[in-house]
């Protein structure tokens, strides 16, 4: 790989939307644990 060549990285706004999706993701397993956990105590 010569040093000349462009970074093998995405853009910037497709950085963001992954780190958004991530955050969703986790939002989303923590609110089916506190779900299941409400389902079980009653």
């Amino acid at each position: 790989m010569l040093w000349s060549d462009p970074k093998n990285e995405p853009p910037k706004d497709m950085r963001d939307m992954q780190a958004t999706m991530r955050r969703a993701g986790v939002l989303l397993a923590l609110a089916m644990v506190v779900a299941m956990f409400v389902a079980g105590v009653r």
